[in-house]
């Protein structure tokens, strides 16, 4: 069995949720693991697409992307077309050239806040990755080294507003947890979650961030 392959026969026989599409979101905090487990789900969908909320964000408006992913993403995925959009450049501090998102079967949509209040309806499922903030700022911090701690300082107070005005964990269809070798995930809300499903992925794990 391929790493994750349980979870993503699961996924393909969704609905579609934002028109002909499977919109699949991976939240949590940041430094969570969010961008290696959506690679490695992405890769067990026979590489579904993936759109990263980095993309969206800017220095300016880290939460404030819900215009831009309205009329650039979802908005054209609704109607069956492919969506447009120009990822931010967080060196230069500008919108780079346009890239295009094609409205595959599953989609991914990975970042902090991809579970908001405003996306929920046009998603498939909600997948959160079950790591305390404070783990995973630190494991974040480690990454990015002290060059950017200042930027650390002011996205975990921005991040800390953003879950304490509109929460994803409560709505989530399952809870990931990585392991030391592969993930687990416990189904439904947190609420009515009643059974742990494993994945035990066969090759190295890459660093959890």
């Amino acid at each position: 069995m391929n790493d994750l392959s349980r979870l993503a026969a699961r996924l393909r026989t969704l609905p579609a949720s934002c028109g002909p599409v499977r919109l699949i979101a991976v939240d949590g905090h940041a430094g969570s693991g969010k961008s290696t487990f959506a690679a490695r789900l992405s890769a067990a969908l026979d590489h579904a697409p993936v759109l990263h909320l980095d993309d969206l964000a800017t220095h300016e408006e880290l939460f404030a992307w819900n215009g831009r992913l309205r009329e650039q993403v979802t908005g054209p995925l609704s109607r069956g077309e492919s969506a447009h959009y120009a990822p931010y450049d967080w060196t230069a501090r500008a919108f780079g050239p346009p890239r295009t998102l094609p409205p595959a079967p599953l989609v991914l949509i990975e970042g902090v806040g991809a579970g908001r209040r405003a996306l929920r309806p046009a998603l498939a499922h909600l997948l959160w990755m079950d790591l305390p903030a404070t783990e995973s700022w630190a494991r974040g911090r480690r990454r990015d080294g002290p060059a950017l701690s200042a930027f650390w300082d002011g996205w975990t107070a921005a991040e800390s507003a953003h879950f304490s005005a509109d929460p994803s964990r409560p709505w989530a269809d399952a809870l990931v947890r990585q392991l030391p070798v592969g993930y687990e995930w416990l189904e439904g809300t947190p609420a009515t979650a009643g059974m742990n499903h494993s994945v035990t992925q066969r090759d190295h794990p890459t660093p959890p961030y």
